[in-house]
């Protein structure tokens, strides 16, 4: 069950990064900044506004959103399709936000998000708060939502266009610009969603943000970056491996799962698994 909820942990990092990539070809390295500044965004919304977390959850996830929105448009408008400056660009954008955490002083142990449920069940012999139990729902629920986003509505059916064939979505009208910042918008407030389900398991450190991009970065280059369904056995792959890990190991050797993933993926087959082949180069 532990290897499941991991899996959809991983999940959770993942689909907001391979969503914009999918759609707009852009591989957004602020990824884990954004999650974790979203965090931190919800808990000064509850302790310096006194908000309910049912309030600042949503304020945070679209207070990211528009964070996300304004990179594409000052950073990112004057550099689409030159790769490895959208790259060295967003990566430079999740440093700054990262930095800038930690400067105002948002690190430490003294940070944490509050239970969306308390308390806990017995699974047979395995005992699971429901917390653990609401990030298996929620994450499989939003992979649902998602799928049915994109498929039937006009934004997500204007997604699937571009994504498929951007000079025939322009020549019907669809702008590109437009939907390369509602692409990183919605990725970035993917991000936040999974962070207001996923940050109340622990404590909030600035120098998470690392971590969620390399988990997402694997996932999506094992499945392939384009690929929902990769994604999915993506992250089933790196959760049940770093499960596996932990007992047979050693807890220290879960974080060299994704990493080893990665490099055995781009040597074997830099597509992913369910992902078309695209050279080396545009992929990392």
């Amino acid at each position: 069950i532990y290897g499941l909820i991991n899996s959809v942990i991983l999940a959770l990092y993942a689909v907001g990064f391979s969503l914009t990539y999918g759609i707009s070809g852009l591989a957004n390295f602020a990824h884990g900044a954004l999650y974790i500044l979203s965090g931190f965004a919800a808990w000064t919304f509850i302790h310096s506004l006194g908000l309910p977390f049912a309030i600042a959850a949503p304020l945070a996830i679209l207070v990211t959103g528009v964070v996300g929105f304004l990179i594409y448009w000052v950073l990112l408008l004057r550099l689409r399709g030159i790769a490895l400056a959208e790259l060295i660009v967003t990566f430079a954008a999740g440093v700054a936000i990262l930095e800038l955490l930690t400067w105002k002083g948002f690190y430490g142990i003294r940070y944490s998000l509050p239970l969306f449920i308390r308390g806990g069940v017995e699974i047979g012999s395995v005992a699971i708060d429901y917390q653990r139990l609401f990030v298996l729902i929620a994450g499989i629920a939003l992979v649902i939502l998602l799928w049915l986003f994109v498929h039937h509505t006009r934004i997500g059916l204007a997604f699937r266009a571009m994504a498929q064939n951007e000079r025939t979505a322009l020549s019907v009208g669809i702008e590109s610009d437009w939907i390369g910042s509602l692409s990183l918008a919605f990725g970035s407030a993917l991000a936040a969603v999974a962070a207001m389900v996923v940050l109340p398991l622990g404590v909030m450190e600035s120098t998470i943000g690392y971590e969620v991009l390399i988990y997402a970065l694997a996932v999506a280059i094992v499945g392939g970056l384009e690929s929902t369904m990769g994604m999915v056995v993506g992250s089933f792959l790196i959760g049940y491996g770093q499960i596996a890990a932990a007992k047979y190991i050693g807890a220290k050797w879960m974080v060299i799962v994704p990493l080893a993933a990665i490099v055995i993926v781009l040597a074997i087959r830099p597509s992913g698994i369910f992902g078309k082949y695209k050279e080396l180069e545009e992929r990392v």
